[in-house]
């Protein structure tokens, strides 16, 4: 019974989240963050794949009505549909609105509702651009110390740690990581951020 009282808290809570993102996102108001943050957006990776979804649920929609000719029946899946379709736009408004983010206390690195993971600088010791493609396997893996959070199945930036640490991601399962690697739509830029942050924290703490 515990259980299913989790996954019913569970969600109700994304789902009120992804609506209030879905708000942000048309409203154009971004989450408050600490003075001088930068965001990185990572949805380049999945853009296509969730227009596309987008796309065919919206198409569907008339479809289904003129297929269906009994009226509760089509009713139903009218709201089904609609449901669906802005479900879809609620998730794409997720990814934009909940970016990485690297600000002075450290690297946070996010996937839409169901990844917020923060690094602290001094737990850092290089961070640097380096495409990959992940193995088969789902989109966060760990073996050998090396956690991988990608997006479409690759990463763009990988950060070494300064000792094996342990991150708030469900799928590591408690296991220690000493390097993180993740994607970003412009890694460089994330990677050259960070560095100026890494630079600052290395000079408070001479």
């Amino acid at each position: 019974m515990t259980k299913v009282w989790g996954l019913a808290r569970f969600v109700v809570v994304y789902e009120l989240r992804l609506w209030a993102a879905l708000f942000r996102w048309i409203l154009r108001r971004p989450i408050p963050v600490e003075p001088g943050t930068r965001r990185f957006g990572y949805i380049g990776a999945v853009k296509m794949i969730l227009i596309a979804f987008i796309v065919v649920s919206a198409i569907e929609i008339p479809i289904l009505e003129l297929m269906i000719p009994w009226e509760p029946v089509a009713n139903v899946l009218l709201f089904a549909g609609v449901y669906g379709l802005i479900w879809m736009i609620g998730l794409y408004a997720t990814i934009v609105v909940h970016p990485h983010l690297v600000g002075e206390s450290g690297l946070r690195i996010r996937n839409s509702l169901t990844l917020d993971v923060g690094i602290a600088w001094d737990r850092i010791a290089a961070i640097d651009v380096r495409r990959r493609s992940m193995p088969p396997g789902g989109q966060t893996q760990l073996e050998d110390g090396v956690l991988s959070l990608g997006m479409a199945g690759q990463t763009s930036i990988d950060v070494r740690l300064t000792e094996p640490l342990v991150l708030a991601v469900r799928k590591a399962k408690g296991q220690p990581a000493s390097t993180v690697r993740f994607h970003a739509d412009d890694p460089e830029a994330l990677v050259e951020a960070a560095r100026e942050f890494l630079a600052q924290a290395a000079t408070k703490n001479r």
